[in-house]
């Protein structure tokens, strides 16, 4: 197969060093095009391309032009390579095996495969498990996927409770948990239950309390928690509704509280040992859940909301553990702004664990929970340049646009800039920016210069689910 591979100067070094490895496979021709590789135009692919009898062409990913007309005249694919030239090796790597975008960046374009194909192979796996019993069509235990448990703490005092659980569902709970607090009643607990009639997917009920644990019998399929405090008063109907049921230790053991809970009929029960959070015993807790029966509950919400540490990397540790110690079930919430987005993480996070089958570490899966950090640094070459100046202060004093200011605030997903009145929303910068310079709304090049950076601010405060705040830090 024989490649084009057109680059620009800047990069020209780790271009030819990658099309070097793969020599014994490919005849790869490096041409340095000017010193950016993105600037390449039709014309000057045109006439790299006459002659070369080439098999392919893989510009740069970073390349706005259009190449259709180009492939029309050659007959030569022309495919988008990686936005950045340290990411040709893996790209080349795999060129037998997988065909490139003709659009999307190909770092893009294989990240996104790897993860379609990762999701392929977790819904395959959960396909073939067996389990230990099946909640409204949700497998639990043996060999299934570790099911997500999130739980929507004080059910009863929800606006929109409805919405809350369609949100857990669609952010990938598998189980939605409606927690009662001491204040709540039995009739609380219908109406909570009644308002999610049109919900297909499990429900449980989160109360100690057997007269609210009653109340939620004729649709929850899922009771939180039974101990020895009150299966005599509610052991039965749980049995008659055959809803399952997650044990706890109390004053009783775990064993004497499952043993209960068993000759009162229960069918299905997940045993609880309780995870203790961190500074209140979390190691020696662990330690519980080796000698426990199976199915086992995983309590990782208690943890993570306990611990003020950003939550992704602290859900995939503690799904982690619960894989290594067999949790059929995790439990997640997301009571606080720090652990906004939990579900999505700890479903992500049991997906990761599904896919450890044959393999000693969580890594390279094509799943990963990394959201703020990367996997690898990318080593671009050095800027080139003559003379080197300091930049000096920006000046204490505003000018200000005559054309007025600019209001910038988020509303959901949305951006959203104000100018006399007059909003434009959308949900990237430039749109936004662009929008606002074709309604005519600023007129300085400096103020263009700090709309971009606080529109830009607004959009990654939305993508890291963050406060926004014109003028202030990030």
């Amino acid at each position: 197969m024989r490649i084009l591979l057109p680059t620009g100067s800047a990069t020209a070094g780790i271009v030819k060093a990658a099309a070097e490895r793969f020599s014994g496979r490919y005849e790869i021709d490096v041409a340095v095009i000017g010193e950016i590789a993105s600037f390449l135009t039709p014309g000057e692919l045109r006439r790299l391309l006459a002659g070369g009898n080439y098999d392919m062409a893989i510009v740069s990913g970073m390349c706005t032009a259009s190449f259709a007309d180009v492939e029309r005249e050659t007959g030569v694919p022309v495919y988008r390579g990686p936005r950045h030239a340290a990411d040709l090796v893996p790209v080349l790597s795999v060129l037998g095996t997988v065909t490139l975008s003709k659009t999307v960046p190909a770092d893009e374009f294989l990240a996104e495969a790897r993860r379609e194909e990762a999701c392929r192979r977790v819904a395959l796996l959960e396909a073939d498990a067996e389990a230990e019993f099946i909640i409204r069509g949700v497998k639990i235990g043996g060999g299934s996927r570790m099911k997500v448990l999130a739980e929507i703490m004080d059910a009863h005092r929800r606006d929109d409770l409805l919405a809350d659980a369609r949100r857990f569902f669609a952010d990938g709970a598998d189980i939605v948990d409606l927690g009662f607090g001491f204040d709540a009643t039995p009739a609380d607990v219908a109406r909570c239950f009644f308002s999610l009639a049109e919900v297909e997917g499990p429900l449980a009920v989160d109360t100690q309390d057997p007269d609210l644990i009653a109340a939620a019998l004729f649709r929850a399929d899922l009771v939180l928690s039974l101990h020895e405090g009150n299966i005599p008063a509610v052991g039965r109907a749980v049995a008659d509704a055959g809803a399952a049921a997650v044990v706890v230790p109390r004053e009783r053991t775990l064993a004497q509280n499952l043993a209960a809970a068993e000759e009162a009929g229960i069918r299905c029960l997940i045993a609880d040992p309780l995870l203790q959070p961190v500074g209140s015993g979390l190691a020696d807790s662990l330690a519980g859940f080796a000698a426990a029966p199976r199915p086992l509950f995983f309590g990782a919400g208690n943890v993570v909301e306990l611990l003020d540490a950003d939550s992704p990397g602290a859900n995939a540790l503690l799904a982690g553990m619960a894989h290594e110690v067999g949790a059929a079930v995790i439990f997640t919430s997301e009571h606080s702004d720090k652990t906004r987005g939990s579900v999505a993480e700890m479903r992500r996070a049991t997906e990761m664990m599904a896919l450890m089958t044959d393999r000693p570490y969580p890594k390279d899966l094509g799943l990963d929970l990394l959201v703020i950090k990367e996997k690898r640094r990318r080593r671009e070459p050095p800027l080139e340049y003559g003379r080197l100046e300091d930049a000096f202060p920006a000046p204490d004093e505003i000018v200000y646009d005559p054309l007025g200011c600019i209001r910038i605030g988020i509303e959901g997903d949305s951006i959203v800039a104000v100018h006399k009145g007059r909003a434009v929303r959308g949900k990237r910068w430039e749109d936004v920016f662009y929008t606002l310079l074709a309604n005519e709304s600023l007129s300085r090049l400096d103020h263009a210069a700090y709309l971009g950076k606080e529109l830009f601010k607004a959009e990654l405060a939305i993508r890291m689910g963050r406060s926004f705040e014109q003028d202030g830090p990030f």
